[in-house]
C-alpha cells in the first residue's frame, strides 16, 4: 500500500516540491519513508475529498530536522498513479495505486517543442523570475515546463494526460494565457502607482 499525502497541490514529475512536516502522522509517515527509502503518493485535496490522479514522490534531501520531530525536506515528483482504493488504520492514509505511463507514440516534432519553450522563456522574462531552461530532449518535457504555473485545475489535467505531444500543445497554450494575464497584472499595477496620489484614471473632459 502506498503512504498518501494530501495536499492542496499537485505534483508533477521531474519537479521538486520542497515540504515542512509538522503533524505527528505526516512525522511517522516520513519517517517510515527515509527507513525504508519508499516513496510516498501525494495527491491534491479538493472539496473534502481526493483526486484519483496523483505522483509519488521520493525524498531526495533532509534540509533541516527539528527538535520536537518536525523535518525540512526536499521531494521530487516521480511515478503517476491511479487510486483505486484508500485505507485508513494508521494515523496517515494509504491507497492501493495503479501507476501509469505514456501511450507508445512518435516524439513530438521540434517546432512544437520549440513553440513551447518560447512560451516558457516569455512567462518567465515576465514575471522577472531566475530559471534555467529544461533539457529539450527530456522525454516528458511538458511536465518541466508546466512547473511555472501554480493552476491547479491546468496541473491536474496535465498529469492525467497520457500522451507528450498533447501535452505540450496545452502546456504551450496555457503558459500563453498565462502570459496575457501577466501582462494584464503588470499594467494594473502601474496604473495604481502612477494614481497613487489622489488622480484619477479617468478626468472628466472641461
Amino acid at each position: 500500500m502506498l503512504p498518501l499525502f494530501p495536499l492542496e497541490t499537485v505534483l508533477l514529475p521531474h519537479c521538486e516540491l520542497r515540504l515542512h512536516i509538522f503533524e505527528d502522522r505526516y512525522k511517522e509517515m516520513i519517517g517510515e519513508c527515509l527507513e525504508r527509502r519508499q516513496e510516498f503518493g501525494v495527491v491534491q485535496a479538493r472539496g473534502g475529498g481526493l483526486m484519483r490522479i496523483g505522483c509519488t514522490a521520493s525524498i531526495e534531501e533532509v534540509l533541516r530536522k527539528y527538535e520536537d520531530g518536525r523535518m525540512d525536506i526536499v521531494t521530487v515528483g516521480r511515478r503517476r498513479f491511479a487510486l483505486e482504493e484508500v485505507t485508513g488504520g494508521r494515523s496517515f492514509l494509504r491507497g492501493k495505486a495503479q501507476f501509469f505511463g505514456d501511450v507508445d507514440e512518435a516524439r513530438p516534432d521540434r517546432e512544437l517543442v520549440m513553440e513551447a519553450l518560447a512560451a516558457w522563456l516569455d512567462l518567465v522574462k515576465a514575471k522577472d523570475a531566475e530559471a534555467e531552461p529544461p533539457d529539450l530532449d527530456h522525454p516528458q518535457l511538458s511536465f518541466l515546463l508546466a512547473d511555472i504555473s501554480q493552476d491547479l485545475h491546468f496541473r491536474q489535467r496535465l498529469l492525467e494526460m497520457q500522451s507528450e505531444r498533447e501535452r505540450l500543445e496545452f502546456v504551450r497554450d496555457h503558459l500563453r494565457r498565462q502570459l496575457e494575464k501577466e501582462h494584464i497584472r503588470a499594467a494594473m499595477e502601474k496604473v495604481i502607482r502612477s494614481n497613487g496620489h489622489g488622480r484619477h484614471l479617468y478626468s472628466k473632459p472641461e
